[in-house]
């Protein structure tokens, strides 16, 4: 027992609300982790939101203009995202076109989501 518990009588366990347990593995808060990393950059949430709108993959060369950005700063977010397994990109012939990796949102919504569900349950 701790010095201060003694001093006041019960351990701090009785005094305190309990906490939370963890409601997400290791690997779960790592996913979350690299995800967020990715998302943590205004530009490239607008890159995943212009590709989340978007029918088909997009060419590198439809972003420039729409995020008014130069292409060396595009290609960087571009290569952060699919490094964290958010977009995938295919070349076709000099150009590269990218689209949302299929269940990317899906997978970090349920990430998110299930965190936030289990602790209001808990």
């Amino acid at each position: 027992m701790s010095r201060y518990a003694r001093r006041m009588g019960s351990s701090l366990i009785e005094c305190c609300s309990p906490l939370a347990h963890a409601t997400l593995s290791h690997d779960e808060a790592a996913d979350l982790e690299r995800l967020f990393k990715a998302l943590a950059d205004r530009h490239r949430v607008q890159i995943v939101n212009v590709l989340a709108s978007a029918e088909d993959a997009v060419c590198v060369c439809a972003l420039e203009p729409a995020l008014g950005l130069a292409q060396s700063t595009v290609s960087y977010h571009l290569k952060l995202l699919v490094e964290a397994g958010l977009i995938v990109r295919e070349r076709r012939s000099r150009f590269s076109f990218y689209r949302l990796t299929p269940g990317a949102l899906d997978r970090l919504g349920a990430l998110v989501g299930g965190a936030s569900e289990d602790a209001r349950a808990a």
